[in-house]
């Protein structure tokens, strides 16, 4: 059995919906492919694919989905409202659906039983291994402060 599920464009806010099993091990959605992971269009099988990673959509564009630009996000400058009565109904009133820009759904990676992160692995950077200090000796700070002269240690 399979259900609808709604995701957002995280660059303009259009909502898309899939049908999706009922079991769903998604990680994210993001701008962005993740660096690793295997993406196929959303009218491709990729429920249970042991080599697809994610769903890659092009927002607006797509196809094997349902696009609804009345989100409640997005507002009436970029399509959300369809008739241009204020009340986000209607039809519409002539553009697509959202942006044209591609965005990726990635679902849980396990390798030998654990979650793969994502997240490149950073290396260990030694900043200015050098013992030596870093900066030129100067003087400590200004004279006055404290002193018995009559210096209250302003600048003025």
């Amino acid at each position: 059995m399979s259900y609808p599920v709604t995701y957002y464009c995280p660059h303009c806010g259009t909502l898309v919906e899939l049908e999706r099993d009922g079991y769903l091990a998604d990680k994210a959605v993001t701008p962005y492919p993740l660096e690793g992971w295997t993406y196929v269009a959303p009218a491709e099988s990729f429920e249970d694919e042991d080599d697809v990673d994610g769903v890659r959509f092009v927002c607006g564009e797509s196809d094997g989905v349902v696009w609804d630009p009345r989100d409640g996000v997005r507002g009436t400058d970029v399509g959300g409202d369809r008739d241009g009565d204020g009340d986000g109904g209607g039809e519409v009133d002539g553009d697509d659906p959202g942006c044209g820009e591609p965005f990726y759904l990635s679902f849980v990676r396990y390798d030998e039983g654990r979650e793969v992160d994502p997240r490149a692995e950073s290396e260990l950077v030694e900043i200015d291994p050098d013992p030596r200090p870093s900066g030129p000796r100067g003087p400590s700070g200004p004279s006055g402060i404290g002193d018995a002269g009559d210096s209250d240690g302003g600048f003025w």
